[in-house]
């Protein structure tokens, strides 16, 4: 099933807050007279010098090295068609944005209003000045081929046309191995095309590349096949018309073949075309959003086939992201002059090559899929898979290195394997698997505060995503009122009005009654507080009638997390901790605990760190753990500096891999030359800390807040731990993604509860 976007959630999407998707953000200090007047006049005068001097110093003094053009005339605009370059606007954005997040990669989207071909290359071609490297996008065929060709022969920076190449070799990397799987060479395969506009006539040129040969290539567009007896081809699709004779339609070309590459529209195809194909046939439908051929359509006719879509709910999904943020970052490390034939092989080799290798436990529970292996349903890499960037970067630079386009070259490739890691961060993808996990098997979530409309709308979002099956507590009229205030769809979702619900308040009193009694509860305070949303979901979980419970935002904290603690309570022998997740420019990191315990004891802060670290890994990050202080190493004395350092002493020895240090400042934590030069001993001197266990409830409920506030840090939380069954409390006033996001963590606590083996 292809996910639901609503229009309005789209449209709030683009347009709250700041309008579009991207902003510039300065690199440098400018916080008095002396940066101003480095920054711009009369600093600014000597870098211009010097890049009068010699051209390539733009490199060293400008961000042109990291910066690429997504450029498009909005001829050609998805599925939209000729829309014109200010309706094309939100997609470059939207490229721009991919750009960044995947590949740390910053981008000017520039739109043209200009069709002529000839006026448009020379437009482009003028900006070479500002840019490391030029994406072209949405530009219509057959006009794309020529203005790339012109741009690669007149730009000395790399110019690559996703809709042809990333297509091409996204699916060449699938090709590979597909026949690799199935015993068969591609110098004897025999091709069926269905399309021939950009991405269709690349990814034949790049299998030729491959070893593919023309006479065996059957390519169609709307007239029908491509043959020489035409006199209506370009001379692209003119590259491919074939001499065959006896073939009048698809259905004659897919007898006997042994591939096709659909990318033209969907259900051009049957059944009964795939049972007259070859052996072993390779189905490539990639139309979006509907294939050339339904999925299980395909896969019913035949029990040897082997598939892939361009749709994410399907095995091996062509997904162009796969491919363009990490070629164009291999390309600008060596300030390569173009993107070449070498470099996009290069590419779909390394795509192929990493499908081979063993899948990171963190794709698996991604995915929730054990079974990932190199086979039939698995030919490329998933796209949250973190080793993209390190494995096509390095393969596309080398390619440049050795096709002789590379102005630079690299020679320490470790270090280069680091760099990249440190570019967008290795996490940087966390939320994404847990969401990928949350998908792949529903929980049951109670929304405690459903008459609200954030609440309603991140239910809406959660039901269209797929990721979980919301139950909503509250006023039954208010929420059916907000439903259609908001143009909502909850389809079958159960609306829960606990004050229509007499007997199963009742029921519910007297199981906390049972459960508090001995804590000075009474049965009739234990009914009364069965009126409490908060008690009434906790209680639904603890019976089973739910899986996990959302609150928070609108009530505080403590008000929240009691009826969780009193009904639930913690996992037998723990307690509970709170956990952030904050994403910064320079990484990942996580706090704790930010959220429950005030001031704990040193046999308390090792219970947190033993829940910390398994939180992190539950993430998919290796925790180096941090026990802050005012001291270093026993550097000043006091209650704080001895029992971080005491905690640490009983960690170490109960979790002895367990990568741990402290008492230490926080700044000395996460700075690796201070750590090198003034403490070589400590176990994160290599790598700094990315985990902060705070002595107290304060310092770290401050720190996580200033750190989101005053330096922008992305917040995942907070996330608790420790509790006996999925309970999450929102932070108050969550944004809608936000809540959306702990509605993902709730399903995946669901599907995962912790045992100690995780540490």
């Amino acid at each position: 099933m292809s996910k639901k976007i609503r229009r309005e959630d789209a449209l709030n999407y683009h347009s709250q807050g700041s309008p579009g998707k991207i902003e510039v953000v300065p690199t440098k200090l400018l916080s008095s007279q002396n940066d101003l007047a480095l920054a711009y006049s009369p600093g600014v005068a000597e870098p211009c010098k010097e890049i009068e001097k010699d051209k390539e110093n733009a490199y060293k003094y400008t961000a042109k090295g990291n910066l690429v053009g997504v450029i498009s005339n909005g001829t050609a605009v998805l599925g939209l068609g000729d829309i014109g370059p200010d309706a094309s606007k939100p997609v470059m954005e939207g490229k721009g944005v991919l750009f960044k997040k995947f590949a740390g990669i910053d981008v000017f989207d520039i739109e043209i209003q200009e069709s002529d071909p000839e006026k448009l290359i020379h437009i482009i071609q003028s900006l070479e000045p500002t840019f490391g490297g030029i994406n072209l996008e949405d530009i219509k065929a057959p006009e794309c081929f020529v203005i790339e060709q012109e741009l690669k022969k007149k730009m000395n920076i790399p110019v690559m046309h996703d809709d042809q190449h990333g297509t091409a070799i996204i699916s060449s990397a699938a090709l590979i191995n597909a026949l690799e799987l199935v015993g068969k060479n591609i110098e004897d395969v025999q091709l069926v095309v269905s399309g021939a506009g950009a991405a269709a006539i690349s990814c034949t040129k790049l299998y030729q590349s491959l070893g593919l040969r023309k006479e065996n290539i059957l390519m169609f567009d709307r007239q029908g096949l491509i043959s020489s007896d035409r006199t209506d081809l370009d001379e692209n699709r003119a590259l491919f018309a074939s001499d065959r004779k006896g073939v009048n339609d698809i259905k004659d070309a897919m007898k006997g073949a042994d591939v096709f590459l659909g990318l033209s529209a969907g259900n051009v195809i049957s059944k009964e075309h795939i049972l007259a194909m070859a052996p072993n046939p390779i189905v490539f439908a990639l139309a979006n959003p509907d294939p050339e051929i339904p999925y299980q359509e395909a896969m019913d006719a035949r029990e040897d086939i082997i598939m892939a879509t361009g749709r994410s709910d399907h095995p091996n999904q062509v997904n162009n992201v796969i491919g363009f943020p990490y070629i164009f970052r291999g390309a600008l490390d060596v300030r390569a002059t173009a993107i070449n034939e070498e470099m996009k092989l290069a590419a779909a080799y390394a795509i192929a090559s990493l499908a081979k290798q063993p899948v990171p436990e963190l794709i698996n529970k991604a995915y929730d899929d054990q079974s990932i292996v190199f086979g039939r349903d698995y030919l490329i890499p998933k796209p949250l898979d973190p080793r993209l960037i390190t494995t096509i970067s390095p393969a596309v630079a080398r390619a440049a290195m050795e096709s002789g386009v590379a102005k630079t070259h690299i020679t320490d490739w470790a270090q280069y394997e680091i760099d990249l890691q440190k570019r967008i961060g290795v996490d940087q993808k966390l939320m994404n698997r847990i969401l990928s996990k949350a998908k792949k098997d529903p929980k049951r979530v109670v929304f405690a505060e459903a008459d609200n409309a954030k609440i309603l709308k991140a239910a809406q979002m959660v039901i269209d995503e797929g990721i979980a099956h919301p139950i909503l507590l509250g006023n039954r009229e208010k929420i059916l009122d907000l439903i259609a205030t908001h143009h909502l769809d909850i389809g079958d979702s159960p609306i829960i009005d606990i004050f229509e619900n007499t007997e199963k308040r009742k029921d519910y009193g007297l199981k906390l009654y049972e459960k508090r009694k001995r804590k000075g509860v009474t049965l009739y305070e234990a009914e009364k507080l069965m009126r409490d949303r908060n008690y009434f979901g906790s209680m639904m979980v603890e019976v089973g009638e739910a899986d996990a419970m959302i609150s928070g935002l609108t009530k505080d904290y403590p008000r929240t997390i009691r009826p969780a603690l009193e009904i639930i309570g913690a996992e037998p022998g723990k307690r509970v901790a709170g956990m952030y997740i904050l994403s910064t420019k320079k990484g990942t990191y996580i706090f704790s605990d930010t959220t429950v315990n005030t001031n704990p004891t040193v046999d308390e802060l090792v219970e947190i760190i033993g829940l910390t670290a398994r939180g992190a890994k539950f993430f998919g990050i290796e925790p180096r753990m941090a026990m802050l202080s005012y001291s270093n190493f026993g550097s000043s004395k006091g209650e704080i500096p001895e029992k971080a350092s005491k905690a640490r002493e009983i960690a170490k020895k109960r979790w002895p891999d367990l990568i741990i240090d402290g008492d230490i400042q926080a700044n000395i934590a996460v700075n690796t030359d201070l750590l090198q030069e003034t403490y070589p001993f400590s176990e994160l001197a290599e790598k700094g800390a990315n985990t902060f266990i705070f002595p107290t409830l304060a310092s770290g409920n401050i720190a996580y807040k200033l750190l989101m506030e005053l330096g922008n840090a992305e917040a995942i939380g907070p996330i608790l731990l420790g509790m006996n069954k999925p309970v999450h409390i929102l932070q108050l006033g969550s944004s809608v993604r936000e809540i959306v996001n702990m509605v993902a963590i709730s399903v995946a606590d669901a599907q995962n509860q912790y045992t100690d083996n995780n540490l």
